[in-house]
């Protein structure tokens, strides 16, 4: 990443701070956001490899027109039988599951339409990467995390708090797919790059 885009990614992490973080520190701040670079980053990967293990069984996005649903959902939904053999496949290639309702995908969707199971949805992800979905329990990788917290903003009310969120994750969405290009093979900004815009506005 050159000097200019992290500048540029600095500062539209920073005009997300000033909408999510509420009475939030920057370090704290810092956690959510690479929360969910490691989030996004993860069902990144995770999609690139199913699409390649179900080959022409895999759902073409561009013709599902089921109100925005990721194609592992609809896989999911279309093939419930095979579903353990699949998950037991990708354990052995990429050494973890994700399902398809806590992908980045279906996260952002539901941002997008300002689903109320947003943060739901959104915390029992970060629980489900802890506890299940690697071979390993990484329990207390995502303990500073809460989406039920009076510290993401809303003035204390629970729908609020979901437009405020939601907002902002389709912010920091956009802000990280400027940051895939095709030159790199499409890699998403390292936690390093998150990181270091991050401190330098910390410590001004």
């Amino acid at each position: 990443m050159t000097e200019q885009d992290q500048k540029q990614l600095g500062k539209t992490l920073w005009n997300i701070a000033d909408q999510l973080r509420g009475s939030m520190n920057a370090d704290d701040f810092r956690d959510y956001m690479l929360s969910f670079l490691f989030l996004r980053y993860l069902s990144s990967n995770y999609e690139a490899a199913a699409k390649k293990e179900l080959g022409a069984d895999y759902p073409d996005p561009n013709a599902i027109g089921n109100g925005g649903k990721t194609p592992l959902f609809v896989w999911y939904k279309n093939n419930p039988r095979d579903v353990a053999a699949f998950e037991k496949q990708m354990q052995r290639k990429v050494h973890y599951v994700v399902k398809p309702q806590y992908l980045w995908g279906n996260i952002v969707h539901l941002a997008k339409t300002q689903d109320e199971k947003l943060l739901d949805t959104l915390q029992k992800g970060f629980k489900h990467i802890e506890e299940e979905a690697f071979s390993t329990n990484y329990q207390g990788l995502f303990s500073e995390i809460n989406l039920g917290s009076d510290k993401l903003g809303g003035d204390g009310d629970v729908l609020g708090r979901h437009r405020h969120v939601g907002g902002c994750l389709r912010v920091f969405d956009r802000a990280i797919c400027r940051g895939i290009g095709e030159e790199s093979g499409g890699v998403l900004y390292a936690a390093t790059d998150i990181e270091h815009p991050l401190r330098h506005r910390h410590a001004r």
